[in-house]
């Protein structure tokens, strides 16, 4: 039992649990800002598109 409680121990003093929950943070926040991005371009190119397609009909 002894051992057990040293390696919860030795679990909640370690940095590596909160590094991953960083990382993870990190990592959504870059996901949610690419889909922004992809979604504004391709939201302009579409309004490019339907402008030229306009002109030209």
């Amino acid at each position: 039992m002894k051992s057990f409680a040293n390696s919860v121990k030795k679990f909640l003093v370690s940095e590596d649990g909160p590094t991953a929950v960083e990382y993870a943070v990190m990592l959504a926040l870059i996901v949610i800002v690419c889909l922004t991005a992809i979604k504004a371009v391709g939201t302009n190119a579409s309004d490019r598109f339907n402008d030229i397609k306009d002109q030209l009909s």
